[in-house]
């Protein structure tokens, strides 16, 4: 697995700022994310192989769920994929498109045009924090 070069601020500086303890396979698993957004748990821990030889599968696991709940990642679930997706928090509430046939996703910035259901009729009691809109279609390597 490649990684191209990161944008973000270095991964010490992210997790510190977190308040998490900074190690190499955190910095590893965060690299890892920074370059490659929409990444299930397998891929990540593919390209932290590389890198740190022998790093088990759960402790990537365990690392993605530390950045989770530190809010540096956010999990992405989309309907028919095989597992969860992972990526960077951008604190923002961006939508994803993906392809039915490949899989491939991509982040989809805002919705335009009438909302045709972006508050729900009933909360429930529920103080609603966003709405997760995923289009689905057919990418055009697909549909050749």
């Amino acid at each position: 697995m490649t990684i191209p070069a990161t944008r973000e601020p270095a991964a010490p500086d992210m997790l510190r700022r977190a308040g998490l303890r900074v190690t190499a396979q955190r910095a590893a698993v965060l690299d890892a994310l920074s370059g490659t957004p929409h990444a299930a748990v397998d891929e990540l821990h593919e390209y932290v192989q590389e890198r740190i030889p022998g790093i088990a599968l759960q402790t990537v696991h365990g690392i993605v769920n530390d950045l989770t709940a530190a809010g540096i990642a956010q999990r992405v679930s989309l309907p028919g994929a095989a597992s969860a997706l992972y990526e960077l928090a951008r604190a923002d509430n961006h939508h994803h498109v993906q392809c039915v046939v490949c899989g491939r996703v991509e982040d989809v910035e805002c919705v335009v045009g009438e909302a045709p259901c972006l508050a729900p009729s009933q909360t429930h009691d529920m103080r609603i924090l966003e709405a997760a809109i995923t289009f689905r279609g057919v990418c055009s390597s697909c549909d050749s």
